[in-house]
């Protein structure tokens, strides 16, 4: 009997023991938890309803930032103000100008125009065309127009001419010599000659650097210096520059007011390529039609305006060669 009762004793004292230690873990964790062993379960409800939404909201305010961080425009400064002015200008016409004998501006085109090496002159084909008519109705040499030099016979004549006009600091020279080494990979070289041509006012050599720049062919990349490059020949009336800042605007800024701009600008100088591009921002609603309008028939009276009887009858003649080629292949 007594040890039955020692037993019983013992198994009561043990689960107390248990039941303390329980009660102090249980304890523990309530500190732990803000008393949450004392809360009800409709507490408990309001808690996560309530910890749900703080939690939603700091979500919402982190996305906001965000997107303001995103989209945000950097707010200009004076001098980008000023260089904006300057930059969405319109130029009264290419960089390319007139043709020295028709006066009319020289075509787009470079296939419409042809450079005499003897004196670093780009002339219009239509000119070219008419004095080779002249010349062989009279029975004349074949001279240049500009300063009567006998028209080179042999690539070796011509690297003569333009050997002379690079010693004589000529930039048109310069600048075809440039393009002499790119085309041989020797990038280093083109480079030395397009900086040099650039600083004598070369325009077509101030893009040509801003191609370099963007490549990293003969110097290394750097993105400042080409848009700058692209910018300066832009003002200076390079429709391919204006038309090449028009595409990185959008495409690597995603800044579509300003590519339209840059559009609009160089379709007025007659570019093709920019019109095309406008006809497609004005389908997607980028371009209203006013200003679409006034673009296209600015852009029709100046492509009117570099067409000429003497430049047609060349594009006639050089496509019924075509023809004639294709067909006897």
């Amino acid at each position: 009997m007594l040890y039955l009762f020692l037993c019983r004793l013992f198994r009561r004292s043990s689960a107390t023991s248990d039941s303390n230690d329980d009660e102090m873990s249980t304890a523990t964790e309530a500190a732990d938890t803000s008393c949450a062993f004392y809360s009800t379960p409709e507490v408990d409800n309001v808690k996560f309803k309530r910890s749900t939404n703080k939690e939603q909201e700091e979500r919402d305010r982190a996305a906001e930032v965000s997107d303001e961080i995103l989209y945000r425009q950097p707010e200009s400064t004076d001098a980008e103000l000023q260089r904006d002015e300057v930059l969405f200008r319109q130029p009264e016409s290419t960089h390319l100008g007139d043709c020295p004998i028709c006066f009319l501006p020289l075509p787009l085109d470079p296939y419409k125009s042809t450079l005499q090496s003897c004196c670093s002159k780009v002339i219009c084909k239509g000119c070219r065309r008419a004095n080779k008519l002249r010349g062989m109705n009279k029975n004349l040499n074949h001279t240049c127009l500009m300063c009567r030099q006998p028209t080179p016979r042999s690539k070796k004549e011509v690297n003569m001419y333009s050997m002379k006009r690079v010693a004589a600091n000529d930039p048109v020279a310069i600048q075809e010599r440039g393009k002499k080494h790119y085309y041989d990979g020797h990038y280093r070289g083109a480079f030395k000659y397009w900086r040099k041509a650039a600083e004598l006012g070369n325009v077509d050599s101030i893009y040509l650097l801003s191609l370099l720049y963007r490549d990293g062919r003969g110097v290394e990349k750097n993105e400042e210096k080409e848009w700058y490059q692209l910018q300066e020949a832009a003002i200076a009336g390079h429709v391919g520059a204006r038309f090449t800042l028009a595409h990185n605007e959008k495409t690597r800024r995603g800044r579509t007011d300003r590519a339209v701009k840059h559009l609009i600008i160089a379709a007025n100088l007659g570019c093709d390529y920019s019109m095309e591009a406008l006809k497609q921002c004005h389908t997607n609603g980028e371009v209203g039609d006013d200003k679409f309008t006034a673009a296209l028939h600015a852009h029709q009276a100046a492509v009117d305006e570099m067409n000429s009887p003497q430049r047609e009858e060349q594009a006639n003649f050089e496509r019924s060669l075509e023809e004639w080629f294709c067909a006897d292949k």
